[in-house]
């Protein structure tokens, strides 16, 4: 008897969490032109934290978590929060968000490998043509010649301008795109057992504690009166976004959908910060851009087109 199908809110939750997380990907590029890597993300958890304080509690009827629970929360937030952020944001700092969201087209070809190296699952030949098609394209744009790299001020730009800078940028975004599998794979495991609301706001706890050292370090010395209302107000979207409403939308409808299927819907979020850098920002499309971003979605369709009922895959 074939499984029942997840309901239209699921899907519609795993949707607009990965199109907020691509949006907020491409406008992160206006905050790192002003605010320190490590403070804005200390800022990130800090409002979020604020936000869901009353998520922290266990729901009636909730289990308890277990010591296995608690190191896949401790992981979850790490990779997920903390390394997906800072590689993230350093990664746009150095390039662009038109750049970010082609290298993000490789998440549905790093979840694959995840899946395979920790759970066990075998890699098609159709995914593997993905890996190939998202590492090809990763080569196309480090290789591209599209122009100057206007990184964003910070002694992170400082150290690492120059012709090196994009490379290690794409190199930071790469990172950030197996980060980002890491939590897809670490957060099915999860919602078996613990609620949604209560995973978003444990894991961004975790968040807080772990960057806090660092975000006091950059804020002791960080002139304050640089940041305008403006950029307030997007500083407080970027956080509620970031770690309140993705969280907790991609946790909702992961409850209910496969983790491979799921994977889909990532395919939104490459496709929205290359829109928000394009449309928003005003970045150029270059050849190199627009090479690597048709490598991408050839990618991202071999990797979540449906399998034929009697194919390989």
């Amino acid at each position: 008897m074939p499984a029942p199908r997840p309901p239209l809110l699921a899907y519609t939750c795993l949707a607009a969490s990965m199109m907020l997380v691509g949006s907020y990907v491409g406008a992160s590029r206006l905050l790192v032109a002003t605010l320190p890597i490590f403070l804005l993300a200390w800022l990130r958890f800090a409002i979020a934290a604020v936000a869901m304080l009353g998520w922290v509690r266990r729901a009636p009827g909730e289990p308890a978590l277990s010591a296995h629970d608690r190191k896949l929360l401790f992981w979850e937030s790490f990779l997920g929060n903390v390394l997906f952020s800072v590689c993230m944001l350093s990664g746009v700092a150095l390039t662009s968000a038109l750049s970010a969201g082609v290298v993000m087209a490789g998440l549905p070809a790093a979840v694959a490998l995840l899946s395979r190296w920790w759970l066990g699952e075998r890699i098609g030949r159709r995914t593997l043509g993905a890996i190939a098609c998202a590492a090809l394209g990763m080569l196309v744009l480090s290789l591209s010649r599209t122009g100057p790299v206007a990184a964003a001020p910070g002694a992170l730009a400082d150290s690492w301008a120059g012709a090196s800078g994009p490379l290690i940028g794409h190199a930071l975004l790469l990172g950030a795109v197996f980060c980002e599998a890491a939590y897809v794979v670490i957060g099915k495991r999860l919602t078996h057992r613990v609620s949604p609301r209560r995973i978003s706001a444990l894991i961004n706890l975790w968040g807080l504690a772990l960057i806090t050292p660092l975000g006091l370090w950059q804020a002791l010395s960080f002139d304050f009166g640089r940041v305008s209302l403006p950029l307030w107000a997007l500083l407080l979207g970027y956080a509620l976004a970031a770690s309140v409403a993705t969280v907790w939308l991609w946790m909702k409808g992961l409850a209910q959908v496969p983790a491979p299927q799921a994977g889909v819907f990532t395919v939104l979020l490459p496709l929205a910060a290359a829109a928000v850098g394009v449309l928003l920002l005003g970045e150029p499309l270059a050849a190199g851009h627009g090479a690597a971003l048709v490598l991408a979605l050839i990618g991202l369709l071999l990797a979540t087109w449906p399998a034929r009922p009697n194919g390989s895959g």
